[in-house]
């Protein structure tokens, strides 16, 4: 299948696509806003530079396009040293372009690659991360995301404030003095 457009056409189109404020980010902004979730948006001092960040819960939320972060990605089947990294497939969430594809492939392998050096910083500072898919927003499961969203929220929370109990050593009370001994 070959482009519709001219080169200038699509990287115009393509330079004008936004990087916040998206719809897919928009619909679990709005759905957490309703549910009594109160946030900040895109936190510089957050590491990764999160789409949402609820600080109580320690959570960092990513709202991922399928095409931009590769949803569609699945293992290189080939035995290392052969080849590394992986094979982009198409999927029903994510189409690679035929045209310039190396590019693509490159450019979203690159993406995925940031979008993991993020979670594990953020994981090492004790942030919580929740990624939310474009794919799952859609009219028929966005209600199901959003209750796995909110369950996750909750978790963290608990984990957050739990009851952290202080050891209890018998042999150490055993060979202090009591007070009323001695006497």
């Amino acid at each position: 299948m070959t482009d519709t457009m001219t080169p200038e056409q699509r990287h115009r189109c393509m330079s004008h696509i936004k990087g916040s404020g998206t719809k897919p980010e928009l619909k679990v902004r709005r759905w957490l806003w309703s549910h009594g979730y109160r946030y900040r948006l895109n936190v510089k001092s957050v590491p990764g530079k999160p789409d949402i960040v609820l600080r109580p819960y320690r959570t960092a939320i990513f709202v991922n396009g399928c095409f931009w972060h590769g949803h569609s990605l699945i293992p290189n089947p080939s035995p290392i040293g052969e080849g590394s990294g992986y094979f982009l497939g198409n999927s029903a969430c994510c189409k690679i372009p035929s045209s310039n594809r190396e590019f693509w492939v490159s450019k979203i392998r690159r993406n995925q690659e940031r979008d993991q050096e993020n979670y594990r910083v953020l994981q090492e500072n004790g942030w919580h991360v929740i990624v939310v898919w474009e794919c799952q927003l859609k009219p028929a499961v966005i209600e199901h995301t959003m209750r796995e969203v909110e369950l996750l929220l909750n978790e963290n929370l608990l984990s957050l404030y739990r009851h952290k109990p202080v050891p209890y050593n018998t042999e150490e009370e055993n060979q202090l003095p009591m007070a009323a001994e001695g006497d």
